[in-house]
């Protein structure tokens, strides 16, 4: 059977350990050297990055995230081993790991490590499909013959780059499709490599949960409970056409991927139709100054992205998620194009005011969208609001003390609600 070390990238036949260096950290598989769709997830990244920069927290317990009233947004595998997961209060969380380290989120520094992640991909293939700052689709697909070796081993060199020049970890997913590369970056993190071939997908797949499908939320789970589906197999005993009776489009896809089918392509280089953030909460809360506080955060991380690439929108969203799952979602028309997280955060919240339910809510949400580049962005003078040149000035002068002096420079109020 072909297998891999991860840690010199020697190839050979199948064993516990690397014949060359004797490194446990070795991945065999029949179809190892024929996969080409590959899912790449940095481990844990926004606290990895911390402990990077800061070597003193390298065996501490990071919490990324707000004040005491906000919630945790990502947590290093310390934390994670006391219980602490993204989305759970703030104050739950240092309940389960009082000793941990909490920092607020530093947006625009992820998004420019993301940017050296992603050059490095760039190298193996031009097919990348980034989902979010820490995690993207490559399709390797005839880049054998550029390279001179397999995908496979490609993918784990690129892993030993960014940890030998970026002082970073991911795992990998190794698949025939993006559906099953994505389940199987996850199955064994930090620093895993995972393969599910076509010949092993069915038997992969066999009583597995539904809400391993990426997208399965709970409103969708609560959906198929009803239908009495809640693993692959129950899946497997509906027809096409029932499906799609019962479910519509999503019926057809939950077809074929109950068979471990996904023909989505890897798109490279889309358009950015849009940039938003939400975070969901561990409980629904109906806390007026908790919501101001996520608003505020949401909007600031929203800037962070769009200002990253370079983007602004006209178009601000707010979307809310009731206790009973019901989905709210307002929009606005901006008279140019922004990105600037003041004027994000007012619109998001004059969106809000207009919410005749208080809550209380589970899921809060802002984004940006009819996307353009930043040329020309927050231009519009406001008669209303004179006020607001003068804020547009003093958060770029913001921007600049954060990159020079970093994140935590200077903090406004509202963010560590």
């Amino acid at each position: 059977m072909p297998a891999l070390c991860r840690d010199c990238l020697t190839t050979f036949d199948d064993g516990k350990r690397c014949p060359a260096c004797r490194s446990p950290r070795v991945t065999a598989h029949p179809e190892l050297f024929d996969l080409t769709i590959a899912h790449m997830d940095c481990d844990a990244f926004y606290a990895s990055v911390e402990k990077r920069d800061n070597p003193d927290l390298a065996d501490k317990p990071v919490i990324i995230g707000g004040g005491r009233r906000g919630v945790v947004s990502t947590a290093c595998y310390v934390a994670r081993i006391q219980g602490v997961r993204s989305a759970m209060p703030m104050f739950q969380a240092l309940k389960l790991c009082p000793d941990a380290v909490v920092i607020k989120p530093r947006g625009a520094h992820y998004a420019a490590v993301s940017k050296e992640i992603r050059a490095m991909m760039d190298e193996l293939t031009p097919s990348v499909e980034p989902l979010s700052l820490d995690e993207a689709f490559l399709d390797m697909t005839g880049t054998e013959k550029l390279h001179g070796h397999p995908p496979a081993v490609m993918l784990a060199r690129l892993t030993k780059r960014m940890k030998d020049e970026l002082g970073l970890t991911g795992s990998i997913g190794l698949a025939h499709n993006k559906f099953l590369a994505k389940v199987a970056s996850d199955l064994d993190k930090p620093r895993g490599f995972s393969v599910i071939g076509r010949g092993d997908t069915a038997a992969f797949l066999k009583g597995k949960p539904v809400r391993l499908i990426w997208g399965v939320g709970a409103a969708a789970q609560s959906s198929l409970d009803k239908a009495g589906i809640r693993t692959f197999d129950d899946l497997l005993r509906w027809d096409k056409d029932a499906l799609t009776d019962r479910f519509g489009s999503m019926g057809e896809r939950l077809y074929h991927l109950a068979r471990g089918e996904d023909f989505r392509r890897i798109s490279a280089n889309a358009p950015v139709k849009s940039i938003s953030k939400e975070t969901t909460f561990f409980e629904d809360t109906a806390d007026p100054d908790l919501l101001d506080g996520h608003l505020w955060r949401l909007a600031e991380q929203v800037a962070d992205r769009a200002k990253a690439k370079d983007k602004s929108g006209r178009v601000v969203t707010l979307k809310l998620k009731q206790a009973n799952f019901k989905l709210l979602t307002k929009r606005s028309s901006l008279p140019d194009t922004t990105q600037s997280a003041d004027r994000i955060y007012r619109t998001a919240r004059a969106l809000f005011e207009t919410v005749a339910d208080r809550g209380p809510f589970r899921l809060i949400g802002v984004g940006i969208s009819d996307i353009t580049g930043a040329d020309g962005a927050d231009t519009a003078g406001d008669l209303l609001d004179p006020q607001a040149a003068q804020r547009r000035a003093a958060e770029k002068a913001t921007d600049a003390i954060r990159a020079r002096f970093g994140e935590g420079a200077i903090l406004k109020g509202r963010s560590i609600r």
